[in-house]
């Protein structure tokens, strides 16, 4: 096991009531797996994540993580869908930041960052700032940033969710290259079903607020999954079975909106 969460619950103070984010939230994510987590907007999918980063505290329940890490050291680590680059540093010192955090000397920290950075693609890119990078080439860097700090743990939220749908699918075969590499247990959120399908070994549907487990699908399609494998015939059984799920409680939520 890397983390379990036990009867999680979320409540954040509102006038004239307060707001149940989440209620009664179980889930148990194993070393080295890769989940991804769906449901609609304002689920709760983003507050799990916090709560599970320890940036929020629970209302009740907790995260139990594997014993056999050190009191003190980095259990989980967040890529967030605005990435979290500091603009006022170069490539290589944002991709190090974390590292710097845990004292790291600089010229280790260097080493390490530089070689992840050369392996996929960034080594040109050492000196240069966020800004004259493209889309795919920020993910990248933020994503390696998480995978250097060594966490046991990576969160991710919509990682994907502002690039445009060619760097999209690049992006999505390179984040489980890298993974493959560098084996992390991961949890995903995303809004595309499809996506959540072809990059995780399980899927959790989440329900409409307040946010609960409605199902854990496992993912038996063979890894490495590429490109192609959008063609699966299992793919769209997995996309039809989770939409199913979803649809109800989508449409409920654009009629609150109008």
């Amino acid at each position: 096991m890397a983390f379990r969460c036990e009867g999680i619950v979320k409540v954040f103070p509102s006038s004239p009531e307060d707001i149940v984010a989440l209620q009664d939230v179980n889930i148990t994510v194993r070393d080295e797996q890769f989940v991804c987590l769906v449901g609609p907007s304002g689920c709760g999918k983003s507050t799990l994540l916090r709560i599970i980063a320890r940036l929020e505290k629970p209302t009740a329940g907790r995260v139990a993580f594997d014993r056999r890490r050190q009191p003190g050291e980095l259990r989980a680590a967040m890529v967030f869908q605005d990435l979290g680059l500091f603009p006022w540093m170069t490539v290589i010192d944002n991709v190090a930041f974390g590292l710097e955090m845990l004292g790291v000397e600089r010229a280790e920290r260097h080493a390490r960052a530089g070689d992840f950075l050369a392996r996929v693609g960034l080594g040109g890119f050492l000196r240069k700032y966020p800004h004259e990078l493209s889309g795919g080439m920020r993910q990248r860097a933020a994503i390696l940033r998480a995978f250097l700090v060594d966490s046991p743990v990576l969160l991710m939220d919509e990682p994907f969710g502002a690039l445009d749908s060619q760097t999209r699918l690049v992006m999505q075969e390179e984040l489980l290259h890298i993974w493959k590499e560098h084996k992390r247990t991961v949890l995903y959120v995303t809004h595309d079903i499809e996506e959540a399908i072809l990059m995780g070994d399980e899927v959790i549907v989440m329900s409409g607020r307040p946010g609960t487990i409605r199902q854990i699908i496992p993912i038996h399609m063979e890894r490495p999954r590429q490109l192609a494998d959008r063609n699966h015939p299992e793919l769209a059984d997995l996309r039809l079975q989770i939409w199913k799920m979803l649809e109800d409680e989508v449409r409920r939520g654009l009629q609150v909106i109008a």
